[in-house]
């Protein structure tokens, strides 16, 4: 049986907030109850397809899945134990916001198999956060993340964002220090990006009010300010934006950079079955050799540890060299990538520029 990882999308949240382009809003009590029935049957839909694999990771995300009532997550675990064989040590992460958990939904997510929760703090700053349109406060946040303790687990990553409207170098360590503090396994940690189609494009895409923003080279220490604060604590940067303690990497995350295949079942989900990728209800797109080879590049150069020679040349039956080696080399003068061993891996400069080292690799295998 081959590994799958099992994404389940969650559409709601109490209120969007104004830098999200994620498929995701408000919606009545009776649309989440609709929603949560019909994705019970497409999950058991799959009983055929699921014969030939063995789940090893499941993510419930969205949206804010900690939005459903307790009862409608146990029917949705019961639909995936009915339907999947999950592996007794698979992991399984539940994003989760402020302000939306209550002990009893703790308790029920630890008695259906949730053992890792990702709690969307963003920021420890008060103003910061109403700045994004977050609806919780950062104690309301802590509330909610001593109660997940309370409950039992111990596999806790909390999101942070930088360069964000109002924030400055140091209200940005002041925002790890205290998210490090807590001794959660896992930080993720991005920088906002304005994305079109959201409140943030409109009120400062193309440059505008940019005063509100730290400038480039604020964002810049800001993000060199994450590894040293981070790496202090005693997280691992094992990937572009994520920081873990020994043993607490994101499992899930990983098979995605590792092209595991993946079914995502809910509305706007994407998948990737048998070298073919899709969206839920859309047409199978057929991945070439070359688009997989490309893809094994990309994704997996975002892991610190880079990609293997050898297991290219065992998915592909051509080399690393033969297919994409005058880009490595090319890149390896430019002191954007090293080879250690087996594995070929982006600098620390590489790292910087990491859009640009991927996109060397789009449309040259």
């Amino acid at each position: 049986m081959r590994p799958l990882e099992l994404y389940i999308h969650i559409p709601f949240c109490i209120k969007k907030c104004k830098y999200c382009d994620f498929l995701s809003g408000p919606a009545s009590e009776g649309e989440r109850a609709e929603y949560v029935e019909s994705l019970c049957r497409k999950i058991r839909s799959y009983a055929e397809l699921a014969k030939a694999y063995r789940v090893a990771t499941i993510f419930v995300g969205g949206g804010t899945p900690s939005i459903l009532e307790a009862e409608q997550m146990k029917r949705i675990f019961a639909a995936m134990g009915e339907t999947f064989q999950i592996e007794a040590a698979a992991e399984v992460s539940m994003e989760m916001n402020p302000g939306t958990v209550t002990k009893e939904k703790l308790n029920v997510y630890k008695s259906i198999g949730i053992n890792r929760l990702s709690i969307g703090l963003q920021s420890a700053d008060n103003k910061e956060l109403a700045a994004l349109g977050r609806i919780h406060t950062y104690e309301e946040f802590l509330l909610s993340y001593y109660m997940a303790r309370e409950a039992g687990f111990q596999n806790i990553n909390i999101d942070l964002m930088s360069a964000i409207p109002f924030q400055t170098r140091e209200s940005c360590e002041k925002s790890l220090r205290t998210a490090a503090e807590l001794k959660p396994e896992h930080i993720s940690a991005y920088s906002l990006i304005i994305e079109e189609g959201t409140p943030f494009y409109e009120k400062y895409g193309e440059g505008k009010n940019a005063a509100d923003l730290p400038d480039e080279d604020t964002e810049r220490l800001m993000y060199e300010d994450t590894k040293r604060i981070l790496q202090e604590y005693g997280y691992h940067r094992y990937e572009i934006s994520n920081y873990a303690k020994e043993g607490y990497e994101c499992q899930h995350n990983l098979g995605y950079w590792e092209r595991t295949e993946y079914l995502g079942i809910g509305t706007g989900a994407a998948s990737l079955i048998d070298n073919r990728r899709f969206m839920e209800g859309g047409k199978p797109e057929e991945l070439s050799i070359s688009d997989q080879m490309a893809e094994y590049m990309f994704l997996g150069l975002r892991k610190m540890k880079g990609v293997s020679k050898q297991k290219f040349a065992e998915s592909y039956g051509s080399s690393m060299e033969t297919v994409y080696g005058t880009v490595i080399e090319d890149m390896k003068e430019k002191g954007l990538l090293e080879e250690r061993g087996d594995y070929v891996l982006l600098t620390e400069r590489g790292i910087d520029i990491s859009n640009y080292v991927m996109s060397g690799f789009l449309g040259t295998g």
